[in-house]
């Protein structure tokens, strides 16, 4: 074999060990975020279905109480209202904390019930899954929701896959985020009352009890 043969084997050979080391290692480490990107897409199926299902079939405090459950079992409400609260998170006590977790995640169940009540008849479809370099885990999957009298209205749901699994932790109704949303809404509301986080969690409970 000629010296310029020998060259040739021998870094194909290098090139070869060099995929065999380092080839394994990248499939790898791309299954788990594929498998998080799919786990993601079928939450999305499977929450949204029994939302648009309980739209249709149910009314009022039965439609809410239903959505709520959907909630609790897809939802990370504990992540959401903290994200909602935001800095006041901080100045507010164990006890106020743990009663505005309770109160925001029966607002949140009022909200949702009237926002997904108009779309009730409806399909949707999900497009894609693509995930966001922010660090935390969170997944966007963005999705259709087909109108007959309208253009198809993009939804995007944020999944954020934690200790419990893969959980949605905000959904963005063309273009317009929940839990921004809900944000300006509570941090209006304790700025116009002394800055104070009691007068929220007291609202909010009276408004449960309505």
């Amino acid at each position: 074999m000629s010296s310029y043969n020998r060259r040739n084997a021998l870094r194909l050979g290098a090139g070869a060990a060099a995929l065999a080391l380092v080839g394994p290692g990248l499939v790898a480490a791309s299954l788990p975020a594929a498998a998080e990107q799919n786990n993601a897409a079928d939450l999305i199926r499977r929450t949204a279905g029994q939302v648009l299902d309980l739209v249709m079939t149910r009314t009022g405090a039965e439609r809410v109480a239903g959505i709520l459950r959907v909630l609790e079992t897809d939802f990370d409400l504990n992540y959401m209202a903290r994200s909602a609260l935001g800095t006041h998170w901080n100045q507010a006590s164990p006890e106020q904390r743990e009663r505005f977790l309770k109160v925001a995640a029966n607002a949140e169940a009022h909200a949702y019930a009237r926002r997904f009540g108009q779309y009730g008849g409806q399909t949707l479809t999900v497009d894609r899954t693509l995930p966001i370099s922010r660090g935390d885990g969170i997944s966007v999957v963005s999705s259709k929701l087909t109108q007959t009298d309208d253009e198809p209205l993009a939804i995007q749901w944020e999944v954020r896959n934690g200790e419990l699994g893969p959980r949605i932790v905000d959904v963005r109704v063309d273009g317009v985020s929940m839990v921004v949303t809900r944000r300006a809404e509570y941090n209006s509301y304790i700025q116009a009352h002394g800055g104070a986080v009691e007068p929220l969690i007291a609202e909010l409970e009276a408004r449960a009890t309505r």
